[in-house]
């Protein structure tokens, strides 16, 4: 059983930034892992901004009941509260930014803090935020690794689920992101019908992009950037278009990943992954919401950022534009906070009440405990894990020990000679501070030390590709990136701008320490290519963000993982593989890693149970992919981390996904809306909808019908409640088996469970006891994180919940 340390609690939100919230009188004391959230929840309004300049705020009132007629009312609404405010209809209206009407109730504007914070003492007002660029992307064969071979063939090459991949042709997934490059095969509309006639979105035009640009395929495509120019006072166009149109690659890449068409014949540059490039719903169509956008800096290409306005704004639309699944692949860059203070989680909650499964990625700040964002229980936080595939480029050095790398650079140093080696930290220029001496960073190599060199650089401080960049810059004629210690053995790679390769942190040290005991150490790079069938497969990301859940610890984070590292997608080719202003290369397809990537897989599992199950809601649809995912790589052994480590709940949340399995789970875990309001009071005594009052003593937050189990701070005993839904064929009866964490009993009851048909529903309970603390076997130390699981089983279907407990 995986055993976690206990974690300190976050940090709350800079001051200034949550102006007001609506708080429940008697709520639920909240877990010590969030004394500092707790210490504030009783306030309506903290400490200004430093600073007078009015700033871009988010007015969340709650939801409406979805009727078209009452948007106008709600717009007159909005423009009343700010009237109120403003003084004047003219600055009313001038500050007015977006309208929230078609799924969820509320504003963006520019708002001087007082103004803000008199608006969140409104009764109708749930927050009052500010909206920040602190949100970011979350930067083939995998889906062949999963089970799908040619869309939904089984392994002897007959339709699997008859019709089901015709279905998904009338499927529609939104993407939140940096936009898309029409022009891809990847997004033909050959073969396809036309667009569904429910859609009511939009083809929006733009520079380089008209509404020719989209198709079958691409039936709409809208941007947003009030509150990112209203920050940054414009766009430069010179680093982006003022369209849907993609700069950066990253909105392509994932669109493609989900939606993609089947195109045979691709490959990253160099020749690397070539085969056939295929999203995992390749008939669905797909809906482009452009709302990342360069940060202004001297590199505009390389970092994107979101504001909460813009994305909330782009998220309403798509509900009421008709999307059936939204793919984010986006997070935030700060600390977490509270769902009613959260443009994602309010859209995602707004868009789950209508029944759209929203997709998230977790974030790529592991393997650090605690990183892990997109926290809100009625989404699907994703994280990243490998495939069978890698890029092995054989080293050999000097003194005959052959060293197996990493590499997607379509550069060999010519000759198959040796070269001399230099490790970057012998070879800097003066001055270079001591502790970045060894990471290649801009300006730090001296040409005259490494002209002709071989480079060893570690990663650490800066890009990957810019640290090959330095290395081109000096002279140098080829890189060797080693990882950190924490990186383990997980090599994600690039295509640098100079022969390159990646190594593990094992093979780095052992490359130094070469170096080290030789006058003239030298190694050969031979050519590189491409392996499938790799083991162990998968294997856990160190770079996939890791629980527990700090905002809510009593959710289980992430829920699943899936296909992130070196995946192979489409590119806009407005943008180089590496994104650095000194890289003029233009490519089609770009391999990516990141839970940007590992996102979109799972959304793809999403749009194929829609067309399956379009009666099933988002919450039972996020069930099925949560009960149906293993723990076991592809040999049968548990899943690992890169590091080497036994992977647990943390990691992996319930594991990784198995899209054919989601589509046949049996039972379901169902959640309402009401469910997810009564969570939130429960959770941080927030009434998130004004006409849905908080009770006075709310069920604690582990009681929501959730597919995991957490229980934050068990002493002695709790019972938790879970009700299942059948949906499977005719009778069926469930027994379960428990696999009870470390130091703690469980009692599940009744043990068996017998459905007469189709759509009944059961009640069972889960007692939990924390046995004696001690030494000896079968007791935790208190202040541990401890997991298990259960799993209901009629001999066709396992329905597996992870268990996490942290014994107080």
């Amino acid at each position: 059983m995986a055993v976690y340390k206990q974690l300190p609690g976050p940090s709350n939100r800079t001051a200034g930034y949550d102006l007001g919230r609506k708080t429940m009188r008697g709520a639920q004391a909240l877990p010590s892992l969030l004394p500092l959230l707790l210490a504030l929840s009783s306030l309506s309004v903290v400490s200004p901004a430093s600073g007078k300049q009015d700033q871009v705020y988010i007015v969340y009132l709650g939801g409406h009941a979805g009727v078209k007629a009452e948007e106008a009312i709600l717009e007159d609404h909005h423009h009343a509260l700010l009237l109120s405010v403003k003084g004047s209809e003219e600055a009313a209206r001038a500050s007015l930014l977006y309208s929230y009407k078609h799924t969820l109730n509320g504003f963006a504007a520019i708002l001087s803090h007082e103004e803000a914070t008199e608006l969140s003492e409104r009764s109708e007002v749930v927050s009052a935020f500010r909206s920040e660029g602190r949100w970011a992307p979350h930067t083939t064969r995998s889906w062949q690794f999963l089970g799908f071979e040619e869309g939904l063939k089984g392994p002897d090459g007959s339709d699997w689920l008859p019709s089901l991949d015709k279905s998904s042709a009338d499927v529609i997934v939104g993407v939140l992101d940096s936009g898309i490059w029409p022009e891809s095969r990847s997004f033909s509309d050959e073969g396809l019908g036309p667009v569904p006639a429910r859609w009511k979105g939009a083809c929006q035009g733009g520079e380089s992009f008209s509404s020719s640009s989209c198709n079958r395929k691409i039936i709409g495509a809208r941007y947003y950037l009030k509150a990112y120019e209203a920050h940054y006072s414009g766009l430069n166009t010179t680093y982006a278009f003022r369209s849907p149109r993609d700069h950066d690659g990253h909105g392509t890449h994932t669109a493609s990943t989900v939606a993609g068409r089947t195109v045979p014949g691709v490959s990253a540059l160099g020749g690397f992954a070539a085969g056939a490039a295929s999203g995992g719903a390749p008939l669905a169509r797909l809906a482009v919401y452009k709302v990342c956008w360069p940060i202004p800096g001297p590199d505009p290409n390389i970092e994107n950022t979101c504001f909460e306005a813009d994305m909330l704004a782009a998220m309403d639309d798509a509900v009421g534009d008709g999307v059936d699944v939204l793919s984010v692949s986006i997070g935030s860059t700060g600390a977490p906070m509270r769902f009613a203070d959260d443009g994602i989680a309010v859209g995602a909650l707004h868009a789950a009440r209508r029944g759209v499964v929203v997709s998230c990625s977790g974030g790529n700040s592991g393997p650090k405990p605690a990183t892990v964002s997109n926290l809100a229980p009625w989404m699907l936080t994703v994280g990243a894990s490998s495939i069978d595939r890698a890029f092995d480029s054989p080293i050999k050095l000097g003194n005959g020990v052959a060293i197996m790398g990493q590499t997607v650079t379509s550069y060999q140093l010519p000759g198959n000679k040796p070269y001399p080696l230099v490790y970057a930290a012998d070879a800097v220029v003066p001055g270079t501070p001591a502790n970045v001496s060894n990471q290649c960073l801009p300006s730090s190599l001296s040409p005259d030390k490494v002209r002709g060199k071989i480079v060893v650089c570690l990663r650490g401080s800066g890009l990957r590709v810019e640290k090959g960049l330095e290395v081109k810059r000096a002279g140098g004629a080829a890189i060797l990136l080693g990882n950190p210690p924490a990186s383990g053995s997980e090599v994600p790679v690039d295509s640098h701008v100079l022969p390159g390769t990646a190594v593990s942190a094992a093979d780095a040290k052992t490359i130094l320490a070469y170096i080290n005991s030789s006058s003239s150490p030298t190694a050969v790079l031979d050519p590189s290519r491409t392996v499938v069938d790799v083991r162990p497969s998968p294997v856990m990301a160190q770079f996939s963000s890791r629980g527990p859940n700090v905002l809510e610890p009593n959710i289980l984070k992430p829920d699943i993982t899936a296909p992130g590292l070196n995946i192979l997608a489409a590119w806009s080719e407005a943008s180089p593989p590496t994104k650095l202003d000194g890289d003029h290369r233009v490519v089609q397809y770009n391999i990516m890693s990141g839970t940007s990537m590992s996102c979109p897989h799972v959304s793809a599992a999403a749009v194929l149970l829609k067309a399956a199950h379009p009666d099933w809601s988002s919450a039972a649809i996020r069930s099925a992919i949560m009960t149906t995912a293993t723990t076991n790589n592809a040999e049968g052994g548990p899943l690992m981390n890169g590091d080497g480590t036994v992977a647990g709940p943390m990691d992996y949340g319930s594991g990784h996904i198995r899209p054919r399995h989601a589509l046949d789970p049996g039972l379901v875990y169902d959640a309402s809306y009401e469910d997810y309001l009564l969570f939130a009071c429960a959770s941080a005594g927030s009434q998130l909808d004004p006409s849905v009052p908080c009770p006075a003593r709310p069920a604690p937050p582990y009681q929501l019908n959730h597919p995991s189990v957490a229980v934050h701070g068990l002493n002695g005993s709790v019972t938790v409640r879970r009700t299942v839904t059948h949906v499977g064929s005719g009778e069926a009866r469930y027994t379960v088996a428990v696999a009870a964490p470390a130091g703690v009993s469980v009692e599940v009851s009744p043990r068996r469970l017998r459905f007469a048909r189709p759509g009944e529903k059961k009640a069972f309970r889960i007692k939990m006891e924390a046995k004696a603390s001690g030494k000896g076997s079968g007791r935790v130390a208190r202040g541990q994180f401890v997991a298990g699981s259960y799993a209901w089983s009629d001999g066709v279907h396992v329905v597996r919940s992870p268990i996490v407990v942290l014994v107080a």
